[in-house]
């Protein structure tokens, strides 16, 4: 049965009122510090909701030096006292016990290794690497947890004629090592921390605290960048939506190295999209950020040389809501106005601030890709329609009509309580641009997100998509390759190939890299898909690469990693020439 918790990978915005956002924690069982102190590799059975178990051997490796206070100790006896005395019992999607079962517990770093290529072969246009970020809590949560709350990590396999090596790195995040030196969580956990009315006021009240004493400065961030990765203006940056984005690099050896803090792209409590859309043709990347407070979205580019230009306020959004990604042509921007919606005041009725509004009538707002002001955007009602994540959008009709392929949450009402009822279609929509109408259809009958292209065609006509087949939350039974020249009128489907992994096993976000990336008249589908998959049966994680054109999506190549990779959100593939430019 397939079914789906759209994905994460949006997280908030970084308003003032929203300070002490995201916390995370960890699987790392230390009766005294919650963190791992052995020397000695030690095993972890963890029980998932399902009765299956994970066994995790790690060795971690202790950074950082304890902050030893007082005050410290007192700020973390209140916290512990709210967890185990004031919040109500945790709802399965905010406790630790089932968010953090099976692939989804935590693992520890992993410096560069060097991997066993099990069969097939690697093909030369692989050499560069392929990164995946997702949540990897840095301790064990004492409270409710959920699974966007988690600190990001970065999985990279870095490939050099036909040999493989494997690394896992936290991203250093303010927060991060923060948290680290301090040994504790210390920020409020936006998805998980609104549990009673009470336990919010004794939350912030402790987190008040430590920002008056000094101890956690919120100006320098609270964001995990835990959502994806994207490579623009010469840089490689780990995003969420709950920060600005952080500048990391890979090394010659395989390791990854996080840089710095990239506050050239907003304010100090401000934050960017996780999904910037980048022009291959320009080299520009365009993006966004959302707020709980006017203007709700603000709209920006980046050129080429990476240099921020001047922003976009968007005060024609009536309301805060949550606004995960967008779309670009040639010569417009496409953004959501979902029901997810964002209500500060939820927070005195013990509510989340984030929640379904089932009254709100969605709508797409359209604004020119190089506007200077907002004076030529317009938004058109969408009912039904609350996309999450978009594959692509283009003009056509001499650009009187603009196409975009989108998923669509159905069943949203049930998004924040019951994902697993909520159903992710992709769909098709055309935007007419004179008449201001939208019409949609279903391009598949399967439960589908994750949908990627070919880089080179973002903005362009494209034909073929490759999504991820939805099981659970980001666990993914396998991916299939859409072709949007084929009608899908009668068949609702246009599914031309499909892999899937098998009994136990889990993928997710699969990823397209070109065969021949310099030759302009190489087919859009000439190349091959990526992807970790994790096999719940045997315990071990494997790097699988696929052959893009043929009809089952045969499988080339696999990579037997090191270590297993928790299931995560979004990745990319970067070259070794742009490697090296970093």
């Amino acid at each position: 049965m397939e079914k789906t918790l759209s994905s994460s990978f949006f997280q908030n915005s970084s308003p003032p009122l929203l300070l002490f956002q995201f916390s995370t924690q960890s699987v790392k069982i230390n009766v005294n510090s919650n963190r791992f102190t052995h020397k000695r590799p030690i095993k972890t059975r963890i029980f998932s909701s399902i009765g299956t178990t994970v066994q995790t051997s790690t060795e971690p490796k202790i950074t950082g030096r304890r902050k030893q206070s007082l005050l410290t100790d007192f700020f973390k006896s209140l916290d512990d006292f709210v967890c185990k005395f004031i919040d109500p019992p945790l709802r399965p999607t905010i406790d630790p016990k089932y968010v953090l079962a099976g692939n989804f517990a935590p693992v520890d770093e992993l410096p560069p290794t060097a991997c066993e290529v099990e069969e097939g072969a690697l093909p030369p246009c692989l050499d560069g690497a392929y990164i995946r970020n997702g949540p990897n809590p840095q301790f064990t949560p004492r409270g409710p947890h959920h699974l966007f709350d988690g600190d990001g990590m970065l999985h990279a396999i870095k490939i050099s004629n036909g040999k493989a090596i494997f690394c896992s790195r936290f991203v250093k995040t303010y927060k991060y090592t923060a948290e680290r030196d301090i040994g504790f969580p210390v920020v409020i956990n936006y998805f998980s921390a609104y549990t009673s009315l009470l336990s919010t006021v004794a939350r912030y009240t402790v987190a008040f605290g430590r920002v008056i004493s000094g101890e956690y400065d919120v100006c320098r961030g609270t964001g995990n960048a835990n959502t994806s990765v994207s490579h623009f203006g010469g840089k490689l940056f780990a995003h969420s939506e709950s920060d600005l984005p952080y500048t990391i690099k890979l090394r010659s050896d395989g390791d990854i190295i996080t840089l710095r803090r990239h506050e050239e792209y907003g304010e100090p409590l401000e934050s960017m999209t996780a999904h910037p859309k980048v022009d291959c043709e320009t080299g520009e990347a365009f993006a966004f950020r959302h707020n709980i407070q006017r203007p709700y979205l603000t709209y920006f580019r980046i050129n080429s040389e990476g240099i921020k230009q001047p922003e976009v306020k968007i005060f024609s959004k009536k309301q805060a809501s949550l606004v995960h990604d967008f779309a670009i042509t040639k010569n417009y921007a496409i953004f959501p106005d979902s029901q997810l919606v964002i209500r500060p005041a939820e927070i005195i009725n013990g509510n989340q601030p984030a929640l379904v509004d089932p009254t709100k009538v969605p709508k797409l707002g359209i604004i020119p890709r190089y506007a200077e002001d907002e004076k030529e955007m317009w938004w058109v009602e969408v009912p039904g329609y609350n996309c999450m994540h978009a594959a692509n959008a283009w003009e056509e009709d001499g650009g009187d009509t603009i196409v975009m392929v989108a998923t669509n949450l159905l069943s949203v009402e049930h998004f924040t309580d019951r994902p697993e009822l909520v159903h992710s279609s992709m769909e098709r929509l055309e935007i007419n641009v004179k008449a201001k109408t939208v019409a949609r259809r279903p391009i598949s009958t399967r439960c589908l997100d994750f949908g990627v292209i070919n880089q080179a065609y973002l903005g362009k006509k494209t034909r073929y998509i490759y999504a991820a087949v939805v099981f659970e939350g980001p666990k993914m039974t396998g991916v299939v390759k859409l072709d949007l020249s084929l009608p899908t009128a009668e068949s609702g489907d246009c599914t031309v190939a499909s892999r899937f992994y098998g009994p136990g096993c889990y993928g997710g976000e699969p990823c397209f890299v070109p065969r021949e990336p310099d030759n302009p008249t190489a087919e859009e589908d000439d190349g091959y898909i990526v992807n970790y998959v994790f096999n719940e049966n045997t315990q071990e994680s494997k790097f699988i690469v696929m052959n893009a054109k043929s009809p089952t999506l045969e499988i080339v190549a696999i990579v037997k990693l090191p270590q297993r990779v928790p299931y995560g959100f979004h990745g990319m593939f970067v070259r070794e020439c742009d490697l090296q430019k970093l």
